[in-house]
């Protein structure tokens, strides 16, 4: 609030006494105590410190966790193969997916002599590898690879949690 020179002559009083002394007082009125902003700034260390420690936990449990599991019938029957491959440069399997069948997406299994970066290693009982494809990682959280012997054959199974539907033969599915 100013007055205006043409009204008002240079002896005029302002208002509300003195605009700086009242700004000053109004600004120091709201703010908080040095102490108290310290313990503040105290608090939110500890707080962000908590929140660091629990999501290291969260990490470390989740990498003690493999993306898929491979149960011991699997892994005799991968390494009996492995052992009729008689191929010192392969390391183990490959699981991948492929887009392709009815439902969309369908597992793909080979031989493998390489570890690409961001692949996933398991390893399985038999000292057998199992080297899931980067790019399929994310619809293969959760499975479980089985090997099954029946009647009609026998097949790799893939138990996936994920599927949303799968076609009738069972060979392709969609998340």
């Amino acid at each position: 609030l100013k007055p205006k020179p043409s009204v008002c002559p240079a002896s005029c009083v302002w208002p509300r006494g003195n605009p700086a002394r009242n700004y000053t007082q109004q600004t120091t009125k709201n703010k908080p105590s040095l102490d108290a902003a310290m313990a503040a700034a105290a608090f939110r260390g500890a707080v962000v410190q908590a929140a660091a420690a629990s999501t290291q936990r969260s990490f470390a449990s989740l990498a003690a966790k493999q993306i898929m599991t491979v149960t011991p019938t699997a892994a005799q029957r991968i390494a009996n193969l492995m052992s009729a491959r008689n191929d010192p440069t392969t390391i183990g399997i490959r699981v991948g997916l492929r887009t392709r069948g009815c439902n969309g997406m369908s597992y793909t299994m080979d031989y493998t002599d390489k570890v690409n970066k961001f692949d996933e290693v398991i390893e399985a009982d038999e000292g057998v590898k199992v080297v899931v494809d980067s790019k399929a990682v994310m619809f293969l959280i959760g499975t479980e690879m089985d090997f099954v012997s029946n009647e009609v054959g026998t097949e790799f199974v893939f138990n996936n949690p994920n599927k949303k539907a799968e076609c009738g033969c069972g060979q392709s599915f969609s998340t």
